[in-house]
Order: C-alpha cells, then structure tokens, then sequence
C-alpha cells in the first residue's frame, strides 16, 4: 500500500500568529506604500493585460488582424493564437467590469494554489488548513509577481495552478500533462514543464503534454488559419516585440548577461549558460523528486522555466508562492525556517520607489539606478533562483546524496514525514 498518512496543521502556536500578522503587514503594505487608484500604479487601477486578453478575443470574433496592429496602449499581442480562443470568456464580461472581475478570479486562483501546494506536501485539506492558506495568500499579495499579476490582470497565477495540478496526480495518470499542454498553448513558457516530465522518466505525461500542446496548434490554425500562420512565420521569431534584453525588468538569465554586458546578450552565451544551468537544475529536481519532495521540485522547475525563458517579466516569477509555502511547512519543525521565508519575501517584495507624485517603480529591481547596490538588485530573482537552486543541491547533499545515484524510490504520493535514518528505512514504492 502507499503511504496514505496525511499531515495536519497546528490548531495553535506561533505559525497561525507569524501568518496572520504577516496577512495583516502585507495588506497595509498593498495600500499604503501606493495610492490604490493612482493611475498606472495603483493596485486598484490596473487591468492593462487582461483588456488585451480581451481584445485579442474581440479580434478573432470580428475577424480583425492578431498580430500586425498594436492594442492596448500600442502594445503589440504576444501570445498564441491559441490563447485568444482560451480568452473567448473574458470578451463575454462587459468592458467596465473586466479589471475586477479578473482581479477576484485571480484571488481565488492565488489561494486554490497555495491549496494544491499543501496537498502536494501531503497535508489533509481542512476548514483549518483553507483559513491557513488564506493567511498565506493574503501575505503573498504584496509579494511583487503576485502583486503584479493582480494589478496587470496577468495570467501568470492560473497557468501555474494547471501545472500544480499535474503535479499533484498520480504518475502516469491519464490526465497528467494536460495541464502543462494547455498552459504551453496559451503562453510557450510552461514547454520547459516536458522536459521535466523526460528528466523523471515520466514518458507518458510528457507525451500527453506535447500531443495537448500540438493539438492547441492545430484547433488554432483551423479555426484562426491567418493569424497562426503570421504567429509562427514572422510573429514568433520576433524577441524583440516584448523589450530589449537589457531592460531592466527583464528577470531572466539572458537579461542578467546583457546587465552585465550593458547591451544585447550573445545568443551563444546564453545558450551554454540557461542550458547548463538548466541541465543542473533537472538533475536537481529529479532527485528531490524520487526523495518525495514533489513540492520543492517541481517550483524549482517553474523557477527554472522563468530563468531560461529569453525574457521574464517580474510577475512571471509567481513561483515563488509555492516556494513560500514549503518553508512554512519546513518552519513547522524548525523555527529557523522562517527567516529564510522572511528573507524571501523582503527579497520579492513590492518595495516602491516615488520618482514623481504620479510615477513609482515597483520591485527591487526597479529600485533606483543610483544606488550602490544596483548592478545586484538588477538581477534580484535570477539571483534568488541561484540561491534555491544551491540550496536544494546542499539539501539533497546532506540528505546522503550524490550526482549519479540510483534509487528504487521513484514513485510516492507524499514525501516522507521524518528525515530517512537507519532506523527508518527505504523501501520501493509499494511498501509492504
């Protein structure tokens, strides 16, 4: 039988206080450090990208051009011809009541995340349990991806719980990877989630992503045969539709080399660094993953997929909710758990600096140019990344293991409730 045990979270001590409080700070943050209806700005004045969502669909129904004239504000459409067709819904939602209808379905989504991550963790899903993660989610608002994502009305959130959800099936069950297909289709990114799949010798789920990823290509190319071809003959090679590399918010590896460099990123350096590092971090995840650590892998692979991506948005980085939620699972027996999750939120934290009364920069590493610290906080979560990235590494190194280890342990529905000793053997899943 698998071990089915399951945790629960303490009814009271210090977690619910440090949550709570820390609910209540990141709310007075969210309302305080900007005016909320400061215009392009303001938490509550916001809504650029879902409005662009919904044009994108207005466009297909009334058979205007995708991709050859700009929308909202003379921004260019970026995503899949796919994508329009998933945003079909949004177009239903009358024009004035988009931004806040998509911000509460945000919210919602921003807390059934912090759900799955506790079940992939093992913990019983509880009334206690969903007040937890209503803490947790309220804490993650003033975090600046999820901040972000809230106030452009991005996608970011949703896309990430149907990659949690895969996470969270049973390997080789017959949905596993559709989620990541369907979240490649809509927004190219989450593909990186295939090689995930082929790093744990999960041949089905990475087959079932890459047959639901295609057949979003090809419903597109039937229905919008036009628009597709334009996407993925001229629109798709053109990088420079987002912004130059060197932008300042572009959080990505390819944007550190070209901080540093002060200019493009050569496509070659690039290359050997997101590959090598990319090839590390699959070694990496696939470990955690045969030690039952689904959590902590499988963030790490949407971390990775925001690092080698060739441009990254700050609010792209979402991944770091999760990543939040395992340390306050690991707080829960080592206290000193917590300040490793309170740097990570002062790290990610949607720190404002006022260049004018009607102008902010959010983010560290939007923070001011001038600044000693500057060429660091430029690259403040590729940066972050790294730091999880070794940290895992040193983890799995204490933990006894080494590059090359062989494991019967492939398969487990939760992560083990105490560290492995000699006197708590492994077994091959099933265990007797």
């Amino acid at each position: 039988m698998r071990d089915t045990r399951k945790l629960e979270f303490p009814r009271t001590g210090p977690a619910l206080v440090i949550l709570a409080g820390s609910a209540l700070l990141s709310v007075i943050l969210l309302f305080t450090t900007i005016d909320p209806f400061l215009d392009k700005g303001g938490f509550l004045a916001g809504g650029l990208d879902v409005h662009i969502y919904r044009d994108g669909a207005f466009r297909i129904v009334h058979h205007i051009p995708l991709y050859t004239e700009p929308t909202m504000r003379g921004l260019l459409y970026t995503y899949t011809p796919f994508s329009t067709i998933a945003f079909v819904p949004i177009y239903l939602v009358p024009w004035g009541a988009v931004t806040n209808t998509w911000l509460v379905f945000n919210l919602c989504v921003l807390i059934a995340n912090v759900l799955v991550s506790w079940r992939l963790l093992g913990y019983r899903i509880n009334a206690r349990l969903a007040l937890i993660s209503v803490l947790l989610a309220t804490t993650c608002v003033f975090i600046e991806p999820v901040r972000q994502t809230l106030y452009f009305g991005q996608i970011n959130l949703v896309l990430m719980l149907l990659v949690l959800l895969d996470a969270s099936r049973e390997d080789g069950g017959k949905l596993r990877g559709l989620g990541v297909g369907i979240s490649a289709g809509i927004k190219l990114t989450p593909i990186y989630f295939v090689a995930y799949f082929v790093a744990l010798r999960q041949w089905r789920s990475a087959i079932t992503a890459c047959v639901t990823f295609l057949g979003s290509v090809l419903f597109a190319g039937i229905i919008l045969p036009v628009d597709s071809r334009e996407y993925w003959t001229a629109t798709f090679f053109q990088s420079n539709r987002i912004a130059v590399d060197n932008h300042p918010a572009n959080q990505s590896i390819r944007g550190f080399i070209a901080h540093v460099l002060g200019g493009p990123a050569p496509m070659w350096l690039w290359l050997l660094i997101a590959g090598s590092i990319a090839i590390a971090s699959l070694i990496v995840t696939t470990a955690l993953y045969q030690r039952g650590e689904r959590l902590l892998s499988i963030t790490i692979a949407g971390l990775t997929a925001c690092a080698v991506s060739p441009f990254s948005w700050g609010h792209h980085w979402v991944w770091f909710v999760p990543l939040l939620v395992f340390l306050v699972h690991k707080a829960q027996d080592r206290r000193r758990w917590w300040v490793a999750a309170a740097i990570l939120f002062t790290a990610t934290a949607a720190w404002t600096y006022h260049w004018s009364a009607s102008w902010v920069s959010i983010g560290v590493f939007l923070l001011p140019p001038w600044w000693p610290i500057t060429k660091v906080m430029i690259n403040g979560y590729v940066i972050a990344y790294l730091a999880v990235l070794i940290g895992a590494w040193i983890h799995l190194r204490r933990d006894g293991w080494s590059i090359g280890e062989r494991t019967a342990e492939r398969s487990i529905r939760f992560p083990l409730l105490r560290r492995r000793t000699p006197e708590t053997p492994s077994c091959p899943t099933p265990c007797p």
